[in-house]
């Protein structure tokens, strides 16, 4: 199976490679166009999480190595949303524009971005909301997280990237969130890459997971999420779900002790 996300030795150094946040950043995520990927990073605050999203965006370079997708370089690379931890929509406009604006900027005509923005905004449970202004406290944070999922789908990406986009929320709202996000998954099938501190979700989520160490940073275990490829709530009380939440824990635990 080729990859679709490919990093090779990736690294960041802020000082011309006196010392380096990431070293030897190497990951590959397999193509799934059928089914689609959900990958789960996981690793310690300021070890560079967010800094490897951004590598897959396009929105920062690496020092060294290299980054492609589907084998190619970023400035040929397909569909990619990112959705952040921070509320990203924009206030001045409505819920409707600020889903349909990636379509906008694509050229798509008024009726029709409108009504592909509508059919995602009904999925994501704002319907009767498209009208209002996407800011606090018009919509709550639940709200605008929805928004912004159903801005990044709308666009239909290959890949989707999330930076804990579910760590301002309370928890009920959280739990919620997760059910959408694997619904929408499931619909879409793109190839998502989350980032989370909460490790029941990385396991309720992800196909696979990924576990960064720091100082410098780089991926240094793997462990495959061996569930049904549809999950519901009920599955969190399942032993192979508890099981598989102990192990992700203690190679968290094993990793810190790493550094």
């Amino acid at each position: 199976m080729s990859p679709i996300i490919e990093l090779k030795d990736a690294g960041q150094s802020y000082d011309g490679g006196e010392n380096w946040i990431i070293k030897n950043g190497n990951l590959t995520i397999p193509d799934k166009p059928a089914q689609g990927e959900f990958v789960v990073i996981l690793g310690m605050s300021g070890c560079g999480k967010s800094t490897i999203l951004r590598y897959i965006a396009g929105l920062q370079k690496p020092t060294e190595g290299q980054v492609l997708i589907h084998g190619k370089p970023l400035n040929e690379a397909p569909r990619v949303s990112m959705v952040f931890q921070r509320y990203s929509s924009l206030p001045w406009l409505n819920v409707l524009d600020n889903v349909s604006l990636a379509l906008k900027y694509k050229g798509v005509p008024k009726k029709e971005r409108n009504d592909r923005a509508m059919d995602i905004i009904k999925k994501v449970g704002l319907e009767g909301h498209e009208q209002k202004y996407a800011q606090y406290p018009t919509l709550s944070g639940g709200q605008l997280q929805r928004v912004a999922i159903a801005r990044s789908i709308v666009a239909n990406p290959e890949i989707l990237l999330m930076d804990e986009p579910f760590g301002a929320l309370d928890i009920n709202t959280r739990l919620q969130m997760q059910d959408l996000l694997a619904e929408l998954w499931s619909d879409f099938h793109p190839t998502v890459i989350f980032v989370t501190h909460d490790i029941s979700e990385a396991v309720y989520l992800a196909d696979d997971i990924y576990i960064m160490k720091s100082q410098p940073s780089h991926f240094v275990k793997h462990i495959a999420v061996d569930l049904p490829l549809i999950r519901g709530r009920e599955m969190k009380r399942d032993k192979k779900f508890i099981q598989l939440v102990h192990e992700v824990e203690d190679n968290m635990v094993e990793v810190g002790k790493m550094g």
